[in-house]
């Protein structure tokens, strides 16, 4: 991209400057995101001296790109979980789940929450969106077994998050084979089962442990008769369900072998949502009202991502990247990968806060011509672009870590705390070690 002269001739590092307010703004409470990324897109305009009055033509040429897609993709998610909902489809899973696990001991409760919350958010696309349709399911059975809203919380957080890191067609999987140029396979690989298994196993021993600090401290404010509710699923229920999994599956299959791209999980996701409708004997016109009704919710999200276009395009236009590799280029070089890996990942967890994908998009933009320069195993930049643009939401009591102790009716932010710093120092080993296996 062709490099500006600068307004007043600044020197090309002061076009980080947008990118800094963003993260200072993003931290701050009480602020929009959207807010955040407008002004930034205004203050970014203004140093490359872009015409302000042609701002809108720009946003424009925006709505294109690749970011614009993912948050089209991100909303649509949010509208195929509706129709799920609304067709009992999310219900029935859950209770399949956890009925196949046998929820008699504090163990297999903890267990089948965990495999329910990862399955339903792998097939959603969506943590939210997937823990909120279980959560009120889920939290009747378990509270039968003495599970706390503390263990459910960290529960929700720390497998619900992993669900989005082995779909084939999440929002953050399609971001990391654009940024990177690798199959599915081998992000699958080289970052999302390594990061995957490895969040698995801490949130399964720091949920036991929270289990036993918070026993008869907390517990869920339902009402007694709730906890031995039976549920039966209606025949339209059942054949939605196996509409739903046989159409979905097949979509994922396919679009594997021929190797679809980040536009064919658009197919997928209409193409479920109508077919799974139908069999619920929903009518055409429900099922897009439907679809709209939960789409509406995120539609924030994608106008954030539509300007955030622009913003990253105005701070590369200054040249700020080049002037940041040229000065960081001796310090990492003379490091190694390891330091690399780990300085890229420590500055995306706790130095780039915002939306997840924002977040890689904006780590691939500082760091990544310094990837080709030194040499670093795309998988292991895979990893770290996964890590840094992820793990944010466990460092700090921010919206995913908040949304998950609500949904669980959880107080405790010091059991959240623990589960995420536990989860950041195993990270940062597995960095450690890929940077050295790689």
């Amino acid at each position: 991209m062709e490099t500006k002269e600068l307004l007043f001739n600044l020197p090309p590092i002061i076009g980080l400057l947008p990118l800094i307010i963003y993260i200072v703004l993003s931290f701050k409470k009480n602020t929009h995101p959207v807010v955040n990324v407008f002004i930034c897109v205004l203050l970014g305009a203004i140093i490359v001296k872009q015409p302000i009055l042609q701002l809108g033509s720009v946003i424009a040429d925006s709505m294109g790109s690749f970011l614009a897609l993912i948050g089209f993709i991100i909303i649509l998610g949010s509208g195929l979980g509706a129709v799920l909902s609304k067709a009992g489809v999310a219900e029935n899973l859950v209770h399949i789940l956890m009925d196949k696990i046998g929820i008699n001991t504090e163990r297999k409760a903890i267990i089948g929450t965990m495999v329910t919350s990862i399955s339903l958010v792998t097939l959603l696309g969506t943590m939210a969106g997937a823990n909120a349709i279980i959560a009120p399911i889920v939290i009747p059975l378990i509270a039968a077994m003495g599970i706390t809203p503390s263990t459910l919380a960290v529960i929700f957080h720390g497998a619900g998050q992993t669900g989005l890191f082995i779909g084939p067609f999440s929002p953050p999987m399609v971001t990391l084979m654009e940024l990177t140029g690798l199959s599915y396979g081998k992000i699958l690989l080289y970052a999302g089962l390594p990061v995957s298994i490895c969040m698995w196993v801490v949130t399964y021993f720091i949920a036991r442990r929270t289990q036993k600090n918070t026993f008869g401290k907390y517990k869920f404010d339902i009402e007694e008769k709730e906890t031995g509710k039976e549920y039966v699923a209606s025949s339209e229920t059942k054949k939605a369900t196996v509409a739903f999994l046989i159409t979905f599956l097949l979509l994922i299959a396919y679009g594997i072998a021929v190797k679809g791209g980040a536009s064919y999980a658009i197919l997928i996701m209409i193409t479920v949502a109508v077919v799974t409708g139908i069999a619920a004997g929903l009518k055409i016109g429900e099922i897009v009202d439907t679809m709209f009704e939960g789409m509406s919710k995120l539609i924030w999200l994608f106008v954030m991502f539509v300007l955030f276009e622009p913003f990253l395009m105005f701070v590369e236009q200054s040249g700020a990247f080049d002037a940041l590799f040229e000065m960081l280029q001796p310090l990492i070089v003379s490091s190694g990968q390891t330091v690399f890996a780990l300085v890229t990942s420590l500055i995306g967890i706790f130095g780039v806060n915002g939306a997840a994908v924002a977040q890689a998009m904006l780590m691939d933009s500082l760091f990544g011509n310094m990837v080709g320069g030194l040499g670093i195993h795309m998988g292991l930049w895979a990893a770290v672009l996964l890590i840094g643009s992820q793990i944010t939401s466990f460092a700090y009591p921010g919206g995913d870590m908040l949304g998950a102790m609500g949904l669980a009716q959880s107080k405790d932010v010091k059991s959240m705390l623990k589960l995420g710093y536990s989860i950041i120092v195993t990270l940062l080993i597995v960095v450690i070690a890929l940077s050295i296996i790689l």
